[in-house]
């Protein structure tokens, strides 16, 4: 590169972005080779910057994006050997994306927010000629041919990729003990969430600026809880599935987790749109998602059960809770009394669904291939394989009409606000290798030592029946300073809204400027 096309120079960049930085930078190096870190433990404040913020300092060329892509580099190398949440580090094709990037903008070819800026996906996305191993021993070696649609929309908008995220084995809750356990920023010994854990745990650590995730009952909306980010579930069908390895096809979403609401609907809008190859697809055009973003809340109508968001959940998570319904009251919206359907028969019926789809989708390979399963999910895809016709159009009927509910009380607000899900809790890493049996025991004694007594996944499961786009965001911390979320609902592609309402909770509040010390 040219180093006098960008206006910042290497010294002053280190001085802008933290002092720890000790890095070796060479113009015109066509290799991350020249890049290495003298102290691994101080990286600097560059990598917890937004992604907004990241694009502007781009765009105005302070920053290369090699630069900027040798530095997350780095700092991969030297924190993700503990902290395990990349299953694939894509080095050289990350550089030649990011030098591509540079020449475009370096000649006035500026694509737009996402345009030089390293991210990451899920490793349920196909990437062509890049292995895709969905947490599972049995997929070790696949390597697809082509992209899936969303990682050819990320490439489009000019993004770097990183690389390949780690999750739980097939997505579902356990994991393959081939693969390593993605590790919380914010305490080792904390759950980093369910699927997506990978993906929170990298974009929660600094590890790139955005990723991708995807949720069948709760994978975004977890670990984006369990590591203090913004988690973006859309309407179902906004963002196409098309080469995206399966769990339950009528239940699975795929989304963006960040670190503002800002950067989830920068993201979302480069991935959302109608794709051909997806009969899941919608026709509904993409909004401008920055267009109505800093109009504020001022006579939106926020609908709040209180029974729902607050009886039986962590009472610190229900004292937040209440505290962003009274800031949001604040900036001017008003609390609307609402009454969501009963959710009690909610789990049986997704497990049901989920578990009988997770094995008409894993039939190539089970069960003739069990024995390289792991436990959880082996015992989880006999179970699908076990559930019979009648009890699939049984609990196919009730999360129908779980999710018609919900989204008749959706339509008669602008949002509903409630937990996301998930809180702070310890749990043994080795039980996460285990049966389906030791992980409900485990949890169980969780919750019930933190007085819990409603299921977590009372607020992600009718969401997902619903297809009703959700987003997660923190709200708070707990006595040990580890993130507590909320979760905004709306009717179906009222994504722009969830942002609007989101982002002005969130200009108003400290909590997404948090981050973990690593």
């Amino acid at each position: 590169m040219n180093p006098l096309r960008f206006s910042t120079t290497r010294r002053e960049l280190l001085t802008l972005f933290g002092a720890g930085i000790l890095v070796s930078l060479q113009p015109g190096c066509s290799s991350d080779s020249a890049l290495s870190v003298e102290e691994p433990g101080e990286l600097g404040a560059l990598h917890h910057l937004s992604l907004a913020e990241v694009a502007r300092l781009i765009e105005t060329k302070k920053i290369s994006p090699v630069e900027l892509t040798q530095l997350m580099l780095a700092r991969i190398r030297a924190l993700d050997g503990r902290l395990h949440s990349y299953a694939t580090l894509m080095a050289d094709s990350a550089l030649a994306a990011a030098r591509a990037a540079e020449r475009e903008i370096q000649s006035g070819n500026y694509r737009g927010p996402l345009h030089g800026v390293p991210i990451a996906v899920k490793d349920l996305c196909y990437t062509k000629g890049v292995r895709t191993m969905g947490g599972l021993k049995v997929l070790r070696d696949f390597v697809p041919d082509f992209d899936a649609t969303v990682v050819a929309k990320l490439e489009a908008a000019g993004a770097v990729l990183l690389g390949k995220l780690s999750l739980t084995e097939g997505a579902m809750v356990g994991y393959h003990r081939d693969f390593e356990i993605p590790v919380n920023p914010w305490g080792e010994d904390y759950w980093a969430g369910v699927s997506s854990s990978g993906s929170g745990v990298a974009t929660a650590a600094g590890l790139c600026f955005a990723s991708l995730g995807t949720d069948t009952g709760g994978s975004i909306r977890f670990p984006a809880t369990a590591n203090g980010l913004v988690g973006f579930k859309p309407s179902y069908g906004r963002v196409s599935r098309h080469g995206v390895l399966p769990l339950a096809e009528s239940l699975d979403h795929v989304g963006p987790m960040a670190r503002s609401v800002r950067d989830a609907a920068i993201v979302f809008e480069a991935i959302a749109g109608h794709d051909p190859n997806d009969s899941t697809s919608l026709q509904a055009p993409v909004p401008n998602m920055l267009a109505e973003l800093d109009r504020g809340v001022e006579g939106l109508r926020i609908g709040f059960d209180r029974a729902y968001a607050l009886d039986g959940v962590d009472p610190g998570l229900a004292a937040a809770i209440e505290r962003a319904v009274a800031e949001l009251q604040r900036l001017g919206a008003r609390i609307v009394d609402v009454q969501l359907p009963d959710v009690s028969k909610v789990p049986a019926a997704w497990f049901a669904v989920c578990a009988a789809e997770a094995a008409e989708a894993h039939r190539e390979n089970f069960p003739s291939r069990a024995d390289e399963y792991g436990t959880y999910f082996r015992e989880f895809l006999e179970f699908g394989s076990s559930v019979s016709e009648a009890d699939l159009v049984n609990a196919r009927q009730v999360g129908k009409s779980i999710g018609e509910g919900f989204l008749a009380v959706l339509a008669t607000v602008d949002a509903v606000l409630s937990p996301s899900g998930g809180m702070p809790f310890k749990i043994p890493a080795g039980l996460q290798y285990g049966s389906t049996a030791e992980w409900n025991q485990a949890l169980a004694q969780v919750f019930k030592t933190l007085g819990i007594e409603k299921p977590i996944t009372s607020f992600t499961f009718p969401h997902s029946f619903a297809g009703a786009p959700t987003l997660t965001l923190p709200c708070g911390v707990n006595s040990d300073g580890l993130p507590y979320s909320m979760q905004l609902a709306g009717s179906l592609l009222s994504e722009a809204m969830l942002c609007r309402i989101g982002h002005a909770y969130e200009e108003a509040t400290p909590w997404h400027q948090r981050h973990p010390d690593v």
